[in-house]
C-alpha cells in the first residue's frame, strides 16, 4: 500500500464508525468516511473538534461548527502550500492521501534530465499540478470541468510561488480536450488523472468511470510523446481494486507502451492506533528509461 506518512501539517488522528477525525494545521475536522467500517474506541478524542460534517438524507450535507476557526487557511507539504476550506460536499480542497503520488511525480520529473510537459486531468485544486511544476516541468496543462476548482488551483500556485511558471488552466470536458489535443498534434511526456465515479462536464457531458475510463485511456495514449515518462491514475470508485486497475492498464498499454505497471491501494496512517485507513487505489505506467 502507498501510505502518505510524510505529513507534518496534516494528521489522521482516528477513524471508525464510518468517520475520520483529522488535524489540518491547527483545525480538527470530523467527517464521514465510507471505508472506516470498524469501531473506534477512544470517545474522548472524538469529542475534541472544530467542526463536524453531517450527511443529509436528501443528499449532500452541512458542517456544524463547534469551535471558531477561519473560513480558509493554509497547510504545507514539503515545499508546497495549499489552501484548505471545508466545502458543502464534506471535502476540504485537498486529498492528503495523494501525497505519496506527489512524491512520485516530483521524483520522476526531477530525475528525467530533460524537458517534461505534463497534462493533469480532473485536476481539482491542482495539488498534482503544483507538484509537477515545482519539480521543473516546462509546462503543465491543468484541466477540470469546474471553473471554481481552477480558480482555487491558481490560488495554490500563488501560495507555492509557482504562479510565474508555465501552467495553463483549462475549464473543459477532459475527453473532448484530449481528443482535440490529438487532432492538434500536441503531445505530453506525463499524464495524470483522478477520474470521479460520476460527473458532468461544463457542457453537461456525462462521465461514468466504468463506461468512460477505457476510452479516455486510449485517447491519452495517443497524445503521449515519443519518449513518455509516466501515466498515473487514481480512483476512489468503490469496487475498483488494484488488480482491476492493473488489467485496465495492461490492456490499454498492450502493443503501445513498454514499461513498468504498478498498482496498489492508497492509505493514511491513523496516528492513535497505527492502523491504516484505506482511501482508494492508484495505477502507474512508467517508462523504464528516462
Amino acid at each position: 500500500m502507498l501510505v502518505s506518512n510524510n505529513w507534518k501539517d496534516y494528521e489522521c488522528i482516528d477513524a471508525g464508525n464510518g468517520e475520520k477525525l483529522e488535524r489540518w494545521g491547527n483545525v480538527i475536522l470530523r467527517r464521514p468516511d465510507p471505508w472506516a467500517l470498524w469501531t473506534h474506541k477512544n470517545d474522548n478524542v472524538w469529542n475534541n473538534y472544530h467542526a463536524i460534517y453531517h450527511r443529509s438524507d436528501k443528499g449532500g450535507g452541512y458542517w456544524e461548527n463547534k469551535k471558531s476557526f477561519p473560513e480558509y487557511w493554509t497547510i504545507n507539504y514539503r515545499d508546497l502550500k495549499f489552501k484548505v476550506s471545508p466545502t458543502g460536499f464534506k471535502h476540504t480542497g485537498l486529498f492528503p492521501e495523494q501525497a505519496g503520488n506527489w512524491d512520485f511525480i516530483i521524483d520522476k520529473i526531477k530525475n528525467a534530465n530533460r524537458p517534461i510537459k505534463v497534462l493533469n486531468l480532473f485536476a481539482y485544486t491542482g495539488a498534482a499540478t503544483m507538484a509537477s511544476s515545482f519539480a521543473g516541468a516546462v509546462e503543465v496543462v491543468h484541466v477540470d470541468a469546474s471553473q471554481g476548482m481552477n480558480e482555487w488551483a491558481k490560488e495554490n500556485a500563488k501560495l507555492s510561488k509557482l504562479d510565474q511558471n508555465k501552467i495553463r488552466y483549462i475549464c473543459d470536458d477532459v475527453l473532448k480536450f484530449v481528443e482535440r489535443e490529438n487532432r492538434r498534434g500536441n503531445k505530453y511526456d506525463a499524464i495524470i488523472m483522478d477520474p470521479p465515479t460520476y460527473g458532468r462536464g461544463p457542457g453537461k457531458e456525462l462521465w461514468r468511470f466504468e463506461d468512460s475510463l477505457n476510452k479516455l485511456l486510449d485517447a491519452c495514449i495517443n497524445i503521449l510523446s515519443d519518449k513518455p515518462l509516466f501515466l498515473l491514475i487514481s480512483s476512489y470508485t468503490k469496487g475498483i481494486t488494484p488488480e482491476i486497475l492493473k488489467n485496465v492498464l495492461l490492456t490499454a498499454c498492450e502493443n503501445k507502451l513498454s514499461g513498468k505497471i504498478t498498482t496498489d491501494e492508497i492509505g493514511l496512517k491513523i496516528t492513535s492506533t497505527n492502523m491504516i485507513l484505506p482511501c482508494g487505489v492508484y495505477g502507474r505506467w512508467e517508462n523504464n528509461e528516462n
